[in-house]
């Protein structure tokens, strides 16, 4: 029997720290669409006799993100030169964490098809960004905005095994960091990028095979491109009784390919020695501490907490824990006017989430409050306007933030419910429809729904629709 390929990956996920001020100056943080090389000073530009110093905030993140990544705090840690030569690199070396990094040995729970799978995270250690670079008009500019924005490393171990698995990964870390506001994980404006680490190898192997880096992958679809490409492109190499070369790859999304950039780097080739310009790091114990009872509740805690508490399904819940404001906008509209969870999970699922879509917004953004939305579905479960007027309402809502029954009333879309009334229109619907009511009697019961369409065009869709079947019914005497 011929046996198949097992892939192997393991992810580098970098994630700019959310502070005001660069890693070690007090220049702004803020590159995204800013003129180049407006955030820059001596320091982060590596003027002469310029000197680091470390931002707090900065350490404080990174410290959470290990907390929320299970793993263990570091009360020691030191900062490194990395020594390498790039244009976007102005030192000629990076300050990077190598040895002793801030938290290690973590895990993280992701599901796939239903099923969870632990990853293991290896490292996260903190250091700095570099430049970047634009290549226009054959010539290559360098803009250090970026250079010395604090960054977090976050390394897993090599038990993902497929693209799917790093997929899901890579959204599980990005909404860990964005619940924590440690980064708004935007992988389009460059605060979350990541490189994969893949190699294959023959299904019951314990031996790794040779691994390609795949660099900079900058959005989750080229995440799952790349590795599915070169987890079939070393696939056929070894097929073919060739011999996978250790490089280091681009992901070029165009063509759909990776492109050798050049042989990869081992630690070695970095030349890691303790950054003499900062002294060691010691986090005492009050300060670790302090740190974990800021935590706020994270995403695996308020699923298992909402399926306790609220009886939805996990899929429902899933969907609403996704965004830390979308979970807490969700709760807020449960404390006003007796709402239910059921109904309230299908207007955020469903409305909601549609006019996010439609206009680019988050939660946060939108000028329909959490009261507004629960009066709106009192308003339906109470019988005095039906869904699709609520539709009506809503749009109304979110363009002018305004209650709904304020809405109700200068419109006058109370729902018809007075028997006498609605009588008098079903009569008349039928008397309109003869070949309809011929179809009914002949015992096609289905086109009834168009009569009921017609009683609720002639009431603008104010009709109750239950006391609208009921009287059709009995005047078709069905």
């Amino acid at each position: 029997m011929k046996l198949g390929y097992e892939t192997v990956i393991g992810m580098e996920v970098h994630v700019e720290a959310q502070t005001a001020s660069k890693m070690f100056c007090d220049c702004s943080a803020g590159h995204f669409r800013v003129k180049a090389n407006q955030h820059i000073c001596p320091v982060c530009t590596a003027q002469p006799g310029s000197l680091p110093v470390i931002n707090e905030r900065a350490m404080e993140l990174t410290v959470m993100i290990g907390m929320a990544l299970n793993c263990e705090i570091q009360s020691k840690n030191i900062f490194a030169r990395k020594n390498y030569v790039y244009p976007d690199l102005p030192k000629g070396y990076q300050i990077s964490q190598y040895e002793e990094p801030l938290c290690t040995n973590g895990i993280v729970r992701i599901r796939m098809n239903g099923e969870e799978k632990k990853v293991g995270i290896v490292r996260v250690h903190l250091e700095e960004d570099t430049g970047k670079l634009v290549h226009q008009q054959g010539a290559s500019l360098v803009d250090f905005n970026r250079a010395g924005v604090p960054l977090m490393e976050i390394v897993s171990d090599s038990s993902l095994r497929s693209a799917e698995e790093a997929y899901a990964y890579l959204l599980k870390i990005r909404q860990i960091v964005r619940y924590l506001g440690a980064s708004s994980g935007d992988m389009e404006k460059g605060a979350m990028r990541c490189e994969a680490n893949i190699s294959v190898r023959l299904e019951g192997s314990s031996e790794f095979g040779t691994k390609v880096e795949v660099k900079n992958l900058n959005s989750f679809r080229s995440v799952r491109n790349a590795i599915a490409y070169e987890s079939l492109r070393q696939t056929q190499i070894l097929e073919a009784s060739g011999t996978v070369s250790q490089i280091t790859a681009g992901w070029d999304e165009n063509a759909g390919i990776t492109r050798e950039q050049r042989s990869k780097e081992t630690s070695e080739d970095y030349r890691y020695f303790p950054e003499p310009d900062l002294l060691r790091v010691e986090l005492d114990a009050e300060w670790i501490d302090r740190l974990r009872r800021c935590m706020p509740e994270l995403p695996d805690d308020k699923i298992r907490r909402f399926v306790v508490q609220y009886g939805l399904s996990q899929e429902e819940i899933e969907v609403l824990v996704e965004d830390r404001y979308v979970a807490d906008y969700f709760e807020e509209v449960l404390r006003y006017e007796d709402a239910e969870p059921k109904p309230v999970s299908n207007w955020i699922s469903g409305e909601v989430f549609r006019r996010l879509n439609e206009d680019g917004l988050d939660i946060q953004a939108i000028k329909v409050t959490p009261h507004m939305l629960a009066e709106l579905i009192a308003l339906v479960s109470g019988g005095t306007i039906n869904q699709n007027v609520a539709k009506e309402v809503f749009a109304a809502m979110w363009e002018k933030g305004v209650f709904p029954r304020e809405v109700v009333r200068e419109r006058g879309l109370e729902q018809v419910s007075d028997s006498g009334e609605l009588e008098r229109v079903v009569a008349g619907v039928i008397a309109e429809n003869p070949d309809v009511v011929e179809k009914i009697k002949a015992g096609n019961h289905k086109v009834i729904n168009a009569l009921m369409g017609q009683v609720m065009k002639a009431t603008r869709g104010k009709a109750a629709p239950p006391m609208v079947t009921e009287l059709l019914k009995k005047q078709l005497g069905m």
